[in-house]
């Protein structure tokens, strides 16, 4: 095992032994990833916001066990990666998951793409809506995760349009029906856009990160989500979860997330 930030890394998702730097590894660590980090946005409704500053990233989401929304995960793999001899490029997409039809979201979701073998990959630790592992950016055949989500890439515009250049879309019935999850141009982000993206999306008043509480956690069998007081999981009944002490320990069992009582109690959702 490494020293340093990468075998703290690697010690967090529960890989023991360093991936090879191909497209083998990378879905490894992406797939690591996702099971062992929640995905929330806890400290938002918490009010303390969101740094992106790399040292404030790795201690939250490694040191303290906590999770994060997508600009906290994927720029942690994109430093991870880098470290392991993955260069990546940030990609900022327009997320389409609670778009209404004809709507333009803004694009307020991050992913990477990387350079492997020659071909482009898309590599994503951090949507939060589902789990897609890493796949070509190119329209080939579907990619199957372990819960048996298909997800596919469409080319549907020109780059600059506002439909974007790609689509990523999510199929949770064997390829009957498909969801758009979010469309972006293969284009890489500098770091004042993905800094404005996050303030956007942590402090406009309406918009979802900044108004609902969001847990979840992707699990061998799917995923599983606390959303204010509505509890969902794969293969489960959903349920309300209206007491604080017991969403405190869903955090804790289910979601690996540390909050104290006293922080749960001082969420909006029960502070109300």
């Amino acid at each position: 095992m490494p020293v340093g930030d990468l075998g703290e890394y690697l010690g967090r998702i529960g890989l023991a032994e360093i991936p090879q730097a191909d497209p083998a590894g990378l879905a490894r660590v992406v797939r690591a990833h996702r099971l062992a980090i929640a995905f929330e946005n806890l400290d938002i409704m918490l009010g303390r916001g969101i740094s992106l500053a790399p040292e404030a990233i790795f201690d939250k989401l490694v040191r303290r066990g906590r999770g994060g929304y997508c600009f906290e995960h994927n720029l942690l793999l994109q430093r991870m990666l880098a470290l392991l001899g993955l260069p990546t490029q940030p990609i900022l997409a327009r997320a389409r998951l609670q778009s209404a039809p004809g709507e333009i979201p803004p694009r307020t979701h991050l992913f990477l793409t990387a350079e492997l073998e020659g071909r482009t990959w898309l590599a994503d630790a951090g949507f939060g809506g589902s789990y897609a592992p890493p796949m070509p950016l190119a329209e080939t055949d579907p990619v199957t995760s372990p819960d048996g989500i298909r997800h596919r890439l469409r080319r549907t515009g020109e780059r600059g349009s506002p439909q974007g250049e790609w689509l990523l879309e999510r199929s949770p019935d064997h390829g009957r029906t498909w969801q758009a999850q979010y469309s972006f141009d293969h284009l890489p982000a500098p770091p004042i856009d993905i800094e404005l993206a996050n303030h956007w999306t942590a402090t406009r008043p309406g918009a979802r990160f900044a108004t609902v509480h969001i847990a979840g956690r992707v699990t061998e069998r799917g995923t599983v989500f606390l959303t204010d007081h509505d509890y969902s999981a794969t293969g489960e009944d959903s349920r309300k979860v209206e007491d604080p002490a017991e969403w405190h320990g869903l955090l804790h069992q289910t979601f690996g997330i540390p909050l104290t009582l006293d922080e749960v109690k001082d969420l909006p959702l029960f502070a109300r």
